[in-house]
């Protein structure tokens, strides 16, 4: 039997940009938001740094603008920087309203009083922050404010399968999407006149990285299967300070630690990073992660070291409590000792090609924060930029969401949307298919790693490429034969992304930003500054 759900919105993703949009559409009609995991689960909630945003007089959005183009290497889209940079103080402003619990720097809670930080690439102090665990305030306030809306509802342990689109009319249309309820392992047909996706970004793509394990590219694989535009997957961004311990699963050392007067040693204490650039430990993070898996391959360590030591004990403890209770479960005492750490991958700054208001090239079609690409990083994203467009496109997107809707009298989708569905629930699975599922997302992820990461060559990328196109036709075999599962869908998506990152590294003949290839280590902006473009069948 076939379970539809109507709506007005659908949400799918329960990060800053999902929740953000849900809580501003919610008067405008019914709300679902899909998320995979528990409601919490998101790489908001893992985000420490904070928002980037213009608070202090001695700040201005021309400074704002300026760092994130200098760090984007030529690629930003100008308009969207300014727009959004523009709109950060009231969102920020709306967060607090909300009851989002960030770190003041005076007795009153206001916006003049917000203690801002400062990371790598901007030139003052703009970072707005709740101490070291800003994503998860941000995203428990704004889960309340949910939970409390009697017009929106949250779907845990639902993933979405596919987008469910028309063709026929010339045009691509969105009506939803098929989601498989993880519970009962049956598909159900979630029908909106809005989708919007918010899913997050492709981190698990790779070996190392800072992402929970929900970040398989979900949004982007699905909106490419179905024809929509994809930008600039070859810039990911790899966080240069990822612990490299058997038990820290990737926790990220914020690069406000570095921002408050942390330095990067080698083994033998030396301080290397000046060799690099001249803002230092400072530099953008494409810079810090290359000098990092630069001085580990001279070196042949499996790591660099963070050193905290110099700053006033009782400042980290209260600065940055979550890193220091973290590590001093792990026996690291990060007031005395060194933290070993090493790059991973950490954030998507191409996505789903998008305008400033979230629409991408799908009629009814929406995509905000990391699975979006407005064109605000460019080739490189600035720190604490992302969670600023999250909020901001999410914002944005809603004028433009609620015309969509409000345009249409009555919503009826097209007969033949509703494909056929198997017959056979995902607990069909035997142990020979999950076996396979466990070792292709293996051997996805160390190629990915190995081939496509920090640094590539033509060479490299010629080998990757040769075990992506063995593994699409191998999973997309699989998933024609065997019926929906929460781990076969995502290593299906993770096939797919790799292969959009693969093939956009492959096509830009230079090295930009994040992007670089040792094969052609100089900028060309002659011939290639412009946005790499993906879509199905080109």
């Amino acid at each position: 039997m076939m379970t539809k759900k109507d709506l007005d919105f659908l949400i799918v993703g329960s990060g800053i940009a999902g929740l953000s949009f849900a809580l501003r559409v919610a008067s405008k009609g019914k709300v679902a938001i899909v998320t995979k995991k528990n409601d919490s689960e998101s790489n908001t909630n893992y985000a420490q740094g904070g928002i980037a945003s213009v608070i202090k007089p001695r700040d201005s959005f021309k400074k704002h603008v300026g760092d994130t183009l200098e760090v984007g290497a030529g690629l930003c889209h100008e308009k969207a920087v300014r727009m959004i940079i523009k709109n950060g103080p009231n969102s920020i402003k709306r967060l607090l309203e909300l009851g989002v619990d960030f770190s003041f720097s005076g007795d009153q809670r206001e916006l003049a009083t917000l203690d801002v930080g400062q990371e790598g690439g901007h030139s003052e102090k703009r970072v707005v922050h709740a101490a070291d665990y800003t994503g998860r305030a941000v995203e428990t306030t704004l889960i309340s404010a949910v939970k409390s809306n009697p017009n929106i509802e949250i779907f845990e342990d639902h993933l979405a399968s596919e987008l469910l689109v028309d063709t026929t009319a010339g045009e691509n249309i969105c009506y939803g999407c098929k989601v498989l309820d993880e519970r009962s392992g049956e598909i159900e047909f979630f029908l909106s006149p809005v989708t919007l996706l918010a899913t997050g970004g492709v981190g698990r793509v790779y070996y190392h990285t800072t992402n929970p394990s929900i970040a398989t590219g979900d949004g982007v694989a699905m909106a490419y299967r179905a024809g929509a535009s994809i930008a600039n997957m070859e810039f990911i961004q790899f966080h240069p300070t990822s612990l490299h311990h058997p038990l820290g699963d990737s926790f990220l050392i914020s690069e406000a630690v570095r921002g408050e007067g942390a330095h990067l040693r080698l083994k033998s204490g030396e301080m290397f990073m000046e060799k690099y650039h001249e803002m230092r430990d400072l530099a953008p993070r494409d810079i810090v992660a290359r000098a990092i898996d630069w001085e580990m391959k001279i070196s042949g360590e499996p790591n660099v070291y963070l050193d905290m030591t110099e700053i006033k004990s009782d400042y980290i403890i209260r600065r940055f409590p979550n890193i220091y209770n973290r590590l001093l479960a792990l026996e690291i005492d990060i007031t005395r000792d060194w933290i070993p750490v090493v790059p991973a991958a950490h954030y998507m700054c191409g996505g789903i090609q998008t305008d400033c208001q979230g629409r991408t090239d799908i009629n009814n079609l929406f995509a905000v924060g990391e699975t979006g690409c407005t064109g605000m990083h460019g080739a490189n994203r600035l720190a604490s930029n992302s969670l600023l467009e999250a909020v901001v496109v999410a914002e944005l997107s809603t004028k433009a969401a609620i015309e969509a809707r409000e345009s249409i009298e009555k919503f009826k989708p097209p007969k033949d949307i509703y494909k056929e569905t198997p017959s056979r629930t995902s607990n069909s699975l035997g142990r020979s298919e999950r076996v396979y599922l466990s070792h292709a997302l293996t051997e996805i992820q160390r190629t990915m790693w190995d081939f496509v990461g920090v640094v590539r060559s033509d060479e490299r990328l010629r080998l990757a490429g040769k075990r992506i196109a063995m593994l699409l036709e191998e999973v997309e075999e699989f998933h024609r034969k065997f019926p929906p599962a929460f781990d076969a869908l995502e290593l299906r998506n993770l096939v797919t992304v790799a292969n959009l990152i693969h093939k956009s590294a492959t096509m830009r003949k230079e090295s930009r930003g994040l992007h670089f290839n040792v094969d052609y280590p100089d900028r060309d902006d002659k011939k290639w500054r412009k946005d790499t473009v993906l879509k199905r069948d080109s």
